[in-house]
């Protein structure tokens, strides 16, 4: 499905989190990240296309030696729903014996981070812990837990700090939800 008037769809949704709430989320983030991995010499990988926006401000703030990959797995190609995970990218770094940060949008499902984590332990990782700048509060239980989680939301369609709206508005510094 194709929005063709983004700017109707931002004008109808509701505020979840503010630009300084998200910030200050990220700063609280970096310091625990810091407290418990700066010692790992890590390879932090970013979860594309959500991951983008909150990895390139959460790395900047993470003073220690690291190094950079990506990783291209998605279960919603700019729809609402989630279906069935599609490998687009695997991590180009050795990862055998190494620490691994997974650094994406949101803790959904959990079902596409469970599936990450896996890969990675799978191409030799040690040890993977993740962070998420928004975990969705679901009535069920999810086959992961993060790490490291920024800001809760309700049960509901959010978008912006990485996360789309029907491929839109990933560039918001601030998190809505469609009503």
């Amino acid at each position: 499905m194709t929005i063709l008037n983004p700017t109707h769809l931002l004008e109808q949704a509701e505020l979840i989190h503010s630009s300084d709430s998200v910030e200050a989320a990220i700063i609280r983030l970096s310091e625990e990240i810091t407290q418990v991995m700066c010692n790992t010499k890590p390879v932090a990988i970013c979860v594309m296309g959500g991951g983008i926006v909150f990895a390139g401000q959460l790395l900047t703030k993470l003073n220690f030696p690291l190094e950079v990959d990506y990783v291209h797995a998605s279960r919603y190609q700019n729809e609402t729903v989630g279906k069935v995970l599609v490998w687009k990218a695997l991590p180009k770094l050795d990862l055998t014996g190494r620490t691994v940060l997974l650094i994406d949008d949101i803790l959904d499902e959990g079902i596409t981070l469970k599936e990450i984590k896996e890969k990675c332990l799978s191409l030799g990782a040690d040890k993977v812990f993740s962070a998420v700048l928004v975990e969705k509060k679901l009535a069920h239980a999810k086959p992961i837990m993060a790490d490291f989680v920024g800001l809760e939301v309700p049960d509901k369609y959010v978008f912006g700090y990485g996360m789309d709206a029907y491929g839109w508005w990933r560039n918001l510094s601030s998190i809505y939800a469609l009503t």
